[in-house]
C-alpha cells in the first residue's frame, strides 16, 4: 500500500509535540506539506525544525474565537485538517468548577467546530478534502476521574458524524479517530512522579497504568504516537475514499464492543 499525499497541504492542530507532532511528522513523511500548529512561537518552531522543509509554522491559541482568526489569515486553505488540539485534567465531577468544564468545551470541541465551519466549505468547492477530528475512547469509556474531558470527547465523535452526513456527496469525508492510552509528552508527564517512584522505564510504568485503569486493554500496553498516527495517514489519504462518518479505533482494544 503506497500513499502518496504530495500537493495536498495538511493542517494539524495542536501538533508542537504528543500525538499531533507524531501526525504531521506523518503526513510530511507522506509527502504532504503540512502547516504545525501551537499557542507560542518558540514551540511552533522548533517543531517545525524537527519535521523539516514540508513543514511551516502557525501560532495561534485555537481555544478562542480571536486565535481561530489568526490562524486562518495565515493558512487560508487546506486539503487535510486533523483537529487534534486537546486537553484532559484529572478531577473529580463534584471539585470540578464550570470554567474547568468551559475551557475544555472551548479547546476540545469548539476549536474543531470553527475549523469545521471555516474549512469544509473550501473542500467541498474544490471537491475533495479530509477533516478529521482526534477523539478519545473515552469517548465511549468516561473516565470516572475526569467526566468533564469524556463528555467533550463524545461530542466529538457526534459532530464528525454529523458533519459527514452534512457533507454527503461532496468528495469530502469526515471522521473521527479513538485513540486509547498513548504515551504522549502528556501522559509521560502525568506519570512522572510514578516513574520517580518506581525507577522504572517509562514503558513499564504507562503498561502498569493501563492494566490498572484500562483494564479492558487486549495489547496491554501504552500505544505510541507513531501507531496512532499511522491511522491518521491512511484516513487523510486517497485510499481512504468510502470511510466517513466513521469512529476508527487505535485503542489497543480498550473499548469493549464488537463494533
Amino acid at each position: 500500500m503506497n500513499i502518496d499525499l504530495t500537493g495536498r497541504t495538511a493542517l494539524v492542530t495542536g501538533s508542537t509535540e504528543g500525538i499531533g507532532f507524531g501526525i504531521a511528522q506523518s503526513l510530511a513523511k507522506a509527502g504532504a506539506s503540512v502547516v504545525i500548529n501551537g499557542r507560542t512561537r518558540e514551540k511552533v518552531h522548533a517543531a517545525v525544525a524537527r519535521v523539516g522543509a514540508k513543514a511551516r509554522g502557525a501560532v495561534a491559541d485555537l481555544g478562542t474565537v480571536e486565535g481561530h482568526d489568526q490562524l486562518v489569515a495565515a493558512v487560508p486553505d487546506a486539503d487535510i485538517v486533523v483537529s487534534n488540539l486537546g486537553i484532559f485534567q484529572p478531577s473529580d465531577f463534584f471539585d470540578t468548577d464550570d470554567a474547568t468544564w468551559d475551557r475544555h468545551w472551548q479547546v476540545n470541541v469548539m476549536a474543531g467546530v470553527r475549523l469545521a465551519r471555516t474549512y469544509l466549505p473550501i473542500m467541498e468547492q474544490a471537491g475533495w478534502g479530509r477533516f478529521l477530528f482526534l477523539a478519545s475512547e473515552s469517548a465511549f469509556n468516561i473516565p470516572v476521574e475526569m467526566i468533564h474531558y469524556g463528555v467533550s470527547k463524545t461530542a466529538d465523535v457526534a459532530l464528525a458524524r454529523g458533519l459527514a452526513k452534512r457533507m454527503a456527496g461532496t468528495g469530502v469525508t469526515v471522521n473521527s479517530v479513538l485513540p486509547g492510552p498513548t504515551l504522549s509528552e502528556g501522559v509521560e508527564a502525568m506519570l512522572k512522579s510514578e516513574r520517580a517512584k518506581t525507577g522504572k522505564p517509562i514503558e513499564e510504568v504507562a503498561a502498569a497504568f493501563v492494566q490498572e485503569h484500562r483494564s479492558s486493554s487486549i495489547i496491554r500496553r501504552a500505544a505510541t504516537v507513531e501507531e496512532v498516527a499511522n491511522m491518521v495517514v491512511y484516513l487523510a489519504s486517497p485510499l481512504a475514499s468510502a470511510t466517513t462518518g466513521a469512529a476508527l479505533r487505535v485503542d489497543g482494544g480498550v473499548i469493549d464492543t464488537l463494533m
